[in-house]
């Protein structure tokens, strides 16, 4: 072997040294953090870091189900809650890539029976997608529990439909919206031909590879999947299917899945495997619309959320809260990063987050 190739073999044996002592001093950091933080005997999370396509960190913590004493891994699903709405946009968006659907296109042309019809003119998917319709909440959630415990997405977004007012008109601003995301599965639905849940699982589910993800339709799965708790005057008490009113309405929070699932649901999204590059660069891209108003500026595309580092990288996510669940899911696609915790007990994700994209930095994983 001549000189030159012993230096270059002996320069990528160093650097990959350097590199397995960094991954190892990362993860040692994170572990000792989180094994403090979540006891072996009471609910707690999942979490995973990846850089490009190598898991840097993938653990689990605490217990899944109280009764039965299974463990977390990396492999148990937990309930998403909102960040299953980034499947229900994915979901239109594949429908608009198939020319069956525009996101401009007007509610009134899938919801023909709005009470005031000209509200539905006005309001078009992207608006529901965007969280920007002006289209009111006005579900009586807390006047009706029993019936929010099992109902569905029609359910759901039918008290929608009845509106006579808007809070703003469409575009002028951002208002969180639950219901759009029912509305928006049952586009999916009318559109497809088949049940919403079942579109995601032939069009995003299969080609990322997601095998034991599920979505709900009517009570969660009974098995396979962890259960969510709060702790009430030192009790864990159950917070999930049966106890949380709106959880059965899929559209806003219905997904269920793992860290080691949401990582090739990240992959898919890099390599383009059931959109198109410029399908997701838009969809990821915050959408500014020509008549806002607020002195807030937009911070959101077709669902996925747009913000930034504490060293101003750009940051592209979803969170979900439903029931006792929680989760968080945060890219740094200019460093390749994705960090997720999912929980099943309420915690404060955000300050995760912050976290361990400061550790990362500090261990030179953001350079």
């Amino acid at each position: 072997m001549k000189n030159g190739s012993i230096l270059f073999l002996t320069f990528l044996l160093g650097a990959c040294s350097t590199k397995e002592t960094l991954q190892t001093n990362f993860s040692a950091k994170l572990d000792s953090l989180y094994s403090k933080t979540f006891p072996s005997d009471a609910p707690g999370a999942a979490i995973l870091v990846m850089k490009g396509d190598s898991v840097l960190f993938a653990k689990g913590y605490g217990l899944a189900d109280i009764n039965t004493k299974e463990p977390i891994s990396t492999k148990t699903l937990f309930n998403l809650g909102s960040i299953s709405k980034t499947f229900v946009a994915n979901a239109i968006l594949i429908l608009q890539e198939q020319g069956k659907l525009s996101i401009e296109d007007s509610l009134y042309q899938y919801f023909p029976d709005f009470k005031n019809k000209e509200i539905a003119q006005r309001v078009k998917i992207k608006h529901l997608l965007s969280h920007t319709s002006g289209l009111p909440d006005n579900r009586q959630v807390s006047k009706d529990t029993v019936f929010y415990l099992t109902a569905n997405d029609a359910e759901n977004w039918l008290p929608v439909t009845k509106t006579d007012t808007l809070v703003f008109e469409p575009g002028e601003r951002f208002e969180y919206s639950n219901p759009a995301f029912n509305g928006l599965a049952l586009i999916i639905e009318q559109v497809s031909g088949m049940k919403w849940q079942k579109f995601i699982e032939e069009n995003i589910f299969k080609p990322s590879r997601m095998n034991t993800s599920t979505i709900t339709d009517g009570p969660h799965p009974e098995s396979g999947v962890s259960h969510a708790y709060n702790n009430i005057q030192g009790q864990w008490k159950e917070d999930d299917y049966g106890e949380e009113p709106t959880f059965a309405a899929s559209g806003n929070g219905g997904i269920w899945s793992s860290v080691e699932e949401l990582a090739k649901y990240e992959q898919a999204i890099r390599n383009a495997t059931f959109l198109k590059a410029e399908t997701i660069t838009q969809s990821q891209t915050v959408y500014h619309p020509i008549n806002w108003t607020d002195s807030v500026p937009p911070q959101i595309g077709w669902s996925w959320f747009i913000g930034q580092t504490q060293d101003s990288l750009k940051t592209i996510g979803h969170t979900g809260s439903q029931g006792g669940f929680i989760a968080n899911y945060v890219t740094v696609p200019d460093k390749d990063i994705l960090f997720i915790i999912l929980c099943n007990t309420p915690r404060d994700i955000e300050a995760d987050a912050a976290i361990v994209l400061q550790l990362l930095s500090q261990e030179n994983w953001l350079d």
